[in-house]
């Protein structure tokens, strides 16, 4: 197991390497020039020359890279040139925002999906699972920006019960976790629906194993078969799923942050596409990136503990 880990914890490693040359790659080959953009088409050659020189996007492609990579190793993310802000600093408070509201939205999705879809797999025959099973699938096919609007429209305007956008801040608790209770909902509902199928073909399937079936034999019901040895199995597929959503679900919060007008990391990086921040863009797009490779990083080192076959193998 100590093995596996630092095989890939050197993945990780060589995976982030990979990632911060194709980000800033691709960052720099974007047409357009900051420099011309910021000064406007009236600019002076020698003014555009002396803001290139103070961003330093005249020097040479290794070099702008290794500075770049060395301040991400050290924790700097360099300043940027629109704002005079540390971008570190900027990323680090909207991550204030974006962070908790994937937590609450994987929980509720975890809260909706789990027993929902436990019971739509143990009444797969019944009117009971087939109902559930369609209401997942209604809420795999609802846009989320549709069902934010939805919720905005009816417990903001019309019951006046939550704010229609914006957060006031953590320093007023009960404001922001009633700021984040709707964009969280919308997280949640769709990746619950989602998730929720993968946990009931996942209990489905292991139900027929004939693991199960010398369970039953041996005077164990149904249920006491499923909580003693079905779950742990089911639990294996939905574990690597369950890593693929928490990476959707850091995509998600683009269009949700936008929606609700959270101040987020999603919401900055739009902005900042619009402004041509490009030394943010590649800071946000960098943070992202790293958090979706860890997020499978943990996902198969998790993996790896609970299903003893691959462990036996490594």
């Amino acid at each position: 197991m100590v093995i596996y880990f630092v095989r890939r914890l050197a993945i990780l490693a060589v995976s982030l390497f990979a990632a911060s040359i194709l980000v800033f790659t691709m960052l720099s080959l974007l047409p357009g020039d900051q420099a011309q953009a910021m000064l406007g088409v009236n600019a002076t050659p020698e003014a555009l020359e002396a803001l290139r020189e103070q961003f330093g996007t005249n020097r040479p492609f290794t070099e702008r890279y290794l500075d770049w990579a060395g301040g991400l190793i050290r924790g700097d993310f360099g300043i940027s040139p629109l704002s005079g802000v540390s971008v570190g600093s900027e990323i680090g408070d909207k991550l204030g925002v974006t962070v908790p509201l994937i937590l609450a939205g994987m929980t509720l999705a975890l809260l909706i999906a789990v027993p929902l879809g436990i019971l739509a797999a143990v009444k797969s025959r019944t009117a009971i699972g087939t109902a559930l099973s369609a209401l997942s699938q209604v809420g795999i096919a609802v846009p989320s920006f549709w069902l934010g609007i939805l919720l905005i429209t009816v417990f903001a305007v019309k019951l006046q019960w939550l704010p229609a956008g914006g957060f006031t801040g953590w320093d007023d608790f009960g404001g922001a976790v009633r700021a984040l209770l709707m964009p969280a909902l919308v997280l949640g509902v769709a990746q619950g629906a989602i998730l929720m199928r993968y946990v009931r073909s996942a209990v489905v399937e292991v139900m027929q194993e004939d693991f199960i079936q010398t369970a039953r034999a041996k005077g164990l019901s149904r249920s006491q078969a499923l909580t003693r040895h079905a779950l742990r199995n089911a639990a294996i597929p939905v574990i690597t799923v369950l890593g693929l959503q928490l990476a959707t679900l850091l995509i998600g919060t683009v269009v949700i942050e936008n929606v609700f007008g959270l101040p987020g990391l999603g919401r900055m990086l739009l902005q900042d596409v619009g402004n041509r921040d490009l030394l943010k863009v590649q800071g946000t797009v960098m943070v992202l990136t790293a958090a979706v490779l860890l997020i499978n990083f943990v996902v198969d080192v998790v993996y790896h503990a609970v299903d003893p076959r691959l462990r036996s193998k490594a």
